[in-house]
């Protein structure tokens, strides 16, 4: 048994009364850090694997995409819009799905897809693309009024140009040719004359010509 001279001994029983009167705290703040900086750990790993996931999934959804298979390709956007709802790829699978479906005729799976986009998308950009997207289906369905009031939220410099494009489409549908030719000159004087969507939209501002 180890012996200590006194002023070794009075040490030693300092710091037993030391620890005897704080030294579960120490373990339960040391224990805490512990977990915390494990937690953190486990999150970032949990984090990378969500994320590496959803780009493989994503991938998948494109190899899909070929196939043009309509049902398919909403099965395999849906793995990523139920299951990495957070993730950027998330809503990029929507708006493929939502093509898709406009292609097919499938007029009501493209509005939901565009709408999750609407409801759950982060980035504003997908958000206004898939506006614009889902005014054009509403066109097509002659829901002017509702696809009217989608272009008139407020959106980015950006989409100003394409958003008054199809504002004018909208009107020339309704008959409201002065409305439509406001609109058609609203998106030239936005877009890039080097653009050459640009032209297109000259073209449908020419042909209305002096229509009443």
């Amino acid at each position: 048994m180890a012996t200590y001279n006194l002023e070794e001994q009075d040490k030693i029983d300092g710091l037993k009364t030391w620890w005897d009167k704080f030294g579960t705290a120490i373990t339960i703040v040391l224990t805490a850090v512990l977990v915390t900086i494990a937690g953190s750990k486990m999150w970032e790993y949990y984090q990378r694997t969500q994320s590496q996931q959803a780009a493989d999934l994503y991938v998948l959804l494109q190899q899909v995409q070929t196939t043009e298979d309509v049902a398919k390709i909403n099965d395999a956007a849906h793995l990523l819009t139920e299951g990495f709802s957070s993730s950027g790829y998330a809503a990029r699978a929507a708006l493929i799905a939502a093509a898709a479906s406009v292609d097919a005729g499938e007029n009501k799976l493209a509005k939901e897809n565009l709408q999750w986009i609407l409801d759950n998308a982060k980035e504003q950009e997908m958000q206004e693309l898939a506006r614009l997207r889902l005014a054009g289906v509403l066109l097509d369905e002659e829901n002017n009024q509702q696809a009217l009031s989608l272009l008139n939220t407020k959106h980015s410099e950006s989409y100003a140009g394409v958003y008054a494009d199809l504002k004018g489409d909208i009107f020339f549908a309704m008959e409201r040719f002065d409305d439509a030719r406001q609109a058609y000159q609203i998106a030239i004087d936005k877009m890039n004359k080097e653009n050459s969507y640009f032209n297109i939209v000259q073209m449908k501002l020419d042909a209305l010509g002096d229509a009443d």
